[in-house]
């Protein structure tokens, strides 16, 4: 008998199916035995008969969790017995056989209710229990979702997907790489992607002009609340645009995908909001726009650009370092200053960033694709010309081939899946994150390496 997915069983009423899924609950009435069972697609109650001896005796050990197959026929429940509260309150299934394929343990928590209140190294030690949970299930198709639902948009308006390498090189600037030795090379290291900046960058020289892909990112920073060492984003450049019509484009991307998901936008168009300004009103660039009615009911979302940014501010120790990304291009009006590093402190960008609910949502830039201009930034820098060519000399290199304007962003999904599923912790949305000291979940990572593996990678430990 073919399986059906339990959300369809109201659609075989009368009929003999077959379901496979979990246990959630088992109520042992001596004579019957009631289920209820879950898979992928929901949930439903199962009763043993009493006329049923010989199944009612192999039902009574069964247990919580245990993976069962199950065959009966979908009976639709007296009205005084419907319950609308659940799903498929109004049917059951009365089963004629059950088969165990796999018992389990007793869960170390109940996923069942809500566990999001239980200690976060249980919680991340069993993450695949944890998933089970009804919550957990609902963020991670939630996340599929809208992620699929981007996509989709991205591919009707002309994008192209394309993925870019993990293994590439270290650079200084920006955060801490993760970094892989390299066996053939001894002594030389591979870093893992902080973004695939220069990648995408190179695809627009390539001539592809609308690029995507959906990228995971490594960075070695500090973690916190909505960070982690580990992150997902959908990467997107385009060429020919400028930042009015890049964002135009996106902002509409944003507001299809959270419409169709059923979630309202606090005013259209969003906002556009100069740094200054957003310092001056908010004292963050990173700011909340909703009532405290619109935070209570869950689904407004209030986006906002903010644009406008210093290309650069001082370090501690005196230099100029850039804000956001050097590989951006100043304001027009700032482009002779920049070219001739004068009047440093003034030097806007077009650098933008998409807000939402307080939340840094997606960021982004126009390019400079005259190599020119991406020397003179890392000159305001201080870098001399060698040590420009060492960083960088691949990209000017590249510009000089007919590079075209180009400008892009990348979007956070944990971020926005925070934002619609009404979570404050990255952890929440994403199926296997780290714990706040940067274990793995379930894996013991990170651990130390055998001798056998060092020496193969000509590496000694210090400790």
């Amino acid at each position: 008998m073919q399986r059906i997915f339990i959300k369809d069983l109201k659609d075989h009423v009368g009929q003999e199916v077959s379901v496979s899924g979990w246990v959630s609950i088992v109520r042992d009435q001596g004579k019957m035995v009631f289920f209820d069972f879950r898979d992928m697609s929901g949930t439903v109650q199962g009763v043993v008969l009493s006329d049923k001896k010989d199944l009612v005796e192999r039902a009574k050990p069964i247990r919580s969790d245990w993976v069962v197959r199950v065959e009966g026929k979908v009976n639709k429940r007296p009205d005084k017995m419907v319950n609308e509260k659940v799903q498929n309150g109004d049917i059951e299934l009365e089963i004629t056989n059950i088969q165990v394929l796999n018992e389990s343990k007793t869960s170390p928590f109940d996923v069942l209710t809500d566990t999001s209140n239980i200690d976060e190294e249980t919680r991340l030690k069993y993450r695949y229990i944890d998933l089970r949970s009804e919550r957990m299930q609902k963020n991670m198709r939630l996340r599929s979702e809208w992620v699929n639902k981007c996509r989709g948009y991205l591919l009707r308006n002309s994008f192209t997907e394309i993925e870019t390498p993990i293994l590439t090189e270290s650079t200084p600037e920006g955060s801490r790489d993760f970094v892989v030795p390299s066996r053939l090379n001894p002594g030389k290291f591979y870093a893992l992607p902080q973004s695939p900046q220069q990648y995408k960058q190179l695809l627009m020289v390539a001539g592809f002009e609308r690029y995507f892909q959906i990228a995971r990112a490594v960075r070695d920073e500090d973690l916190r609340a909505d960070r982690g060492f580990e992150h997902t984003q959908i990467d997107i450049e385009t060429s020919f645009l400028k930042q009015d019509e890049l964002l135009d484009l996106l902002e509409a991307m944003f507001i299809e995908v959270a419409e169709s998901l059923g979630h309202k936008i606090k005013q259209k168009p969003f906002p556009r909001i100069t740094y200054k300004e957003a310092m001056q009103k908010y004292g963050a660039d990173k700011f909340d726009m909703r009532t405290e009615e619109e935070k209570g009911d869950g689904k407004t979302l209030a986006y906002a650009w903010v644009v406008d940014f210093p290309f650069f501010e001082k370090t501690d120790q005196g230099d100029w370092t850039f804000t956001h990304n050097p590989f951006s291009m100043p304001k027009e009006e700032c482009l002779e200053d920049h070219l001739t590093g004068k009047n440093i402190e003034n030097i806007i960008t077009q650098q933008y960033d998409l807000v939402c609910n307080g939340y840094e949502s997606a960021g982004g830039s126009i390019r400079a694709h005259d190599p020119k201009i991406l020397e003179a930034t890392y000159k305001i820098m201080g870098y001399s010309d060698e040590k420009i060519q060492k960083s960088v000399g691949h990209m000017l290199e590249a510009l000089k081939y007919g590079a075209p304007p180009h400008g892009g962003i990348a979007i956070g999904v944990e971020r926005n899946i925070m934002n619609l599923a009404n979570e404050a912790y990255l952890r929440e949305v994403q199926a296997f994150p780290m714990t706040r000291g940067g274990k793995t979940s379930v894996m013991n990572a990170p651990s130390e390496l055998s001798l056998k593996q060092l020496k193969e990678l000509g590496i000694s430990i210090k400790k």
